[in-house]
């Protein structure tokens, strides 16, 4: 093995979500290895932040302000970055999000907005981009971003972890569609995340200032349901994100990788206070 096997340089990574969170980690990953790097965002001012972030690091940017609910708006930008750049090599569908509800409590427009959000916004950015790296002739990667609530039951979230069991089923079935063309297909899964969003920013550039701290029982809940004892750090899915992409990974396709610090392998267990892992005494009583 070479340091060369986890090297992106001259390839284009297209990130949907780009601007904050683990997209954004994800972009800056894929520059720090060598890629030139375009993100679609749909807040402004993140854009000119990552673009610095990623020029900084001697790599080429390209920030495209949009919603990606906005089907022909992410086609374009995907049209636009190869346009820009000459080739497109990775794609990351990243972008997502949810608002906790009950299923009875959602409304059509709620379920659209989530199904929008969530899952059509990978169909429209795979479809667009995977005939530019058909036609390049050099393979691809697309690394897709779930949730383990794909993998499990989600109470209050059930339209979005529904769009996200979706996409691990699409990655499968798309690794065997575009395997003939060299373009791999993996998911990342993560937990719990420290983000933006997770600690209250939803506008404006990311500062880490204005995020609100967890409180002493929030940061002891954590620590007790995941075995790593903590909330997952957003760059922990860039370097995954980067493996999948790069030559490391070019045997690996068809795959969903828990980033969850073992949340998804717990199945419930937790820690009591004893520091002994059990199932909570309403399932085992």
């Amino acid at each position: 093995m070479q340091a060369s096997d986890i090297d992106l340089t001259g390839q284009v990574a297209f990130v949907t979500g780009g601007g904050g969170g683990i997209g954004r980690s994800i972009a800056l990953c894929m520059a720090d290895i060598g890629a030139d790097v375009a993100i679609i965002e749909a807040i402004p001012e993140r854009c000119a932040q990552v673009t610095a972030m990623i020029e900084a690091r001697g790599r080429k940017a390209l920030c495209i302000p949009g919603n990606v609910m906005d089907v022909e708006a992410l086609q374009g930008a995907i049209a636009r970055t190869a346009d820009t750049f000459g080739r497109l090599d990775v794609l990351v569908n990243n972008a997502g999000g949810v608002t906790r509800r009950g299923f009875l409590d959602l409304t059509e427009k709620n379920w659209r907005r989530h199904i929008d959000l969530n899952l059509v916004s990978n169909l429209a950015a795979t479809q667009a981009a995977v005939p530019v790296m058909i036609a390049g002739g050099r393979g691809g990667a697309i690394v897709n971003v779930t949730s383990i609530e794909a993998s499990r039951a989600a109470p209050g979230y059930a339209i979005y972890a529904a769009c996200k069991a979706g996409i691990n089923n699409l990655t499968r079935t798309l690794a065997l569609e575009f395997a003939e063309h060299g373009i791999r297909v993996n998911t990342i899964a993560p937990d719990y995340t420290v983000t933006p969003g997770t600690r209250g920013q939803f506008t404006g550039p990311v500062d880490e200032a204005a995020w609100f701290q967890p409180s002493p029982a929030q940061v002891e809940s954590a620590r007790k349901r995941i075995p790593a004892g903590r909330p997952g750090i957003d760059e922990e899915c860039g370097r995954v994100a980067v493996f999948l992409a790069s030559p490391m990974a070019s045997y690996v396709t068809g795959t969903v990788i828990p980033v969850d610090g073992g949340s998804w392998a717990s199945g419930g267990w937790v820690r009591d206070r004893n520091e002994v892992w059990i199932l909570p005494p309403e399932v085992t009583g």
